[in-house]
C-alpha cells in the first residue's frame, strides 16, 4: 500500500507562486509515475502534470505549461509541484496521484493511489 500526502495549498494572488508537495510513504518501490491532478469547483478532474518517480522525464498539461514546475525527491520520497504566474483560473482542489505503470500518464485511471487533496483558491 502506498499513502500519499499532499500539503502546501492556499489563498494566492493572481500573479503569485506556489509549492505543493506531497509526501509517500508504505511500498513506495512500487511507484513508477507520480503526478498531480486538480478539479475545480462544478468541473471534472483534470491532469495537471507527472514525473517518472525513477527519471526526468516530466508531463504537462498545455494550461499549466510554462508556469508549473514539477520535481522529485526520491530520498525523501517527496513530489513538488511548483506554481507559478497564478491565474485565477487556476483554483480548485489538487490532488496527488501514484501509478505503478507509466503508460497513459495524463488518464486518471491509470493511478493506482491518491492523496486527500489540498485546495489552492487564486484571488485577483
Amino acid at each position: 500500500q502506498v499513502h500519499l500526502v499532499e500539503s502546501g495549498g492556499g489563498l494566492v494572488q493572481a500573479g503569485g507562486s506556489l509549492r505543493l508537495s506531497c509526501a509517500a510513504s508504505g511500498r513506495t518501490d512500487n511507484i513508477h509515475i507520480m503526478g498531480w491532478f486538480r478539479q475545480a469547483p462544478g468541473k471534472e478532474r483534470e491532469f495537471v502534470a507527472a514525473i517518472n518517480w525513477k527519471g526526468s522525464r516530466t508531463y504537462y498539461a498545455d494550461s499549466v505549461k510554462r508556469r508549473f514546475t514539477i520535481s522529485r525527491d526520491n530520498a525523501n520520497n517527496t513530489m513538488h509541484l511548483y506554481l507559478n504566474f497564478l491565474l485565477f483560473e487556476d483554483t480548485a482542489v489538487y490532488y496527488c496521484a501514484a501509478a505503478s505503470l507509466g503508460i497513459a500518464v495524463v488518464t486518471t485511471d491509470e493511478y493506482d493511489y491518491w492523496g486527500q487533496g489540498t485546495e489552492v483558491i487564486v484571488s485577483s
